[in-house]
């Protein structure tokens, strides 16, 4: 009896992250940004790549890397595109951290953070799983 119960159990847990790694293209979350720059700008990002703090890219604590994300700052409208390569933030309650670029576009730089909406614009097709 306590087989079928972990049997089962595992079966529904591979079913949940199973249907949660092909649900990204509907993700959208609502929460607090910040940015980082030029103390990061030259370093490797958790994805391997080197971080610029002059493109358009952004740390996220689970969203695949490649994952293409727009942001919009909630206080104006104004909006940027941003692709994930690197995780983060670590600061509690953060969603996105977003380079200097995409920060400075969307009016965030002076104050540091502010609330956002993002959602998934694509993910990368060799990589429906967080990285």
């Amino acid at each position: 009896m306590k087989l079928k119960v972990v049997i089962l159990t595992l079966l529904l847990t591979f079913l949940i992250l199973y249907s949660i790694s092909y649900s990204y293209e509907s993700y959208t979350h609502i929460g607090i940004a910040s940015w980082y720059g030029m103390k990061f700008h030259g370093k490797k990002t958790a994805s391997g790549k080197l971080f610029n703090m002059h493109a358009f890219t952004a740390a996220h604590k689970f969203l695949p890397f490649g994952t293409m994300v727009k942001v919009i700052n909630l206080k104006d409208g104004r909006g940027v595109t941003v692709k994930i390569i690197d995780r983060g933030p670590v600061a509690r309650r953060r969603i996105i951290d977003l380079s200097h670029a995409a920060a400075k576009t969307i009016g965030l730089i002076n104050k540091g953070i502010t609330r956002v909406k993002i959602e998934v614009i694509s993910i990368p097709k060799n990589n429906k799983m967080s990285s």
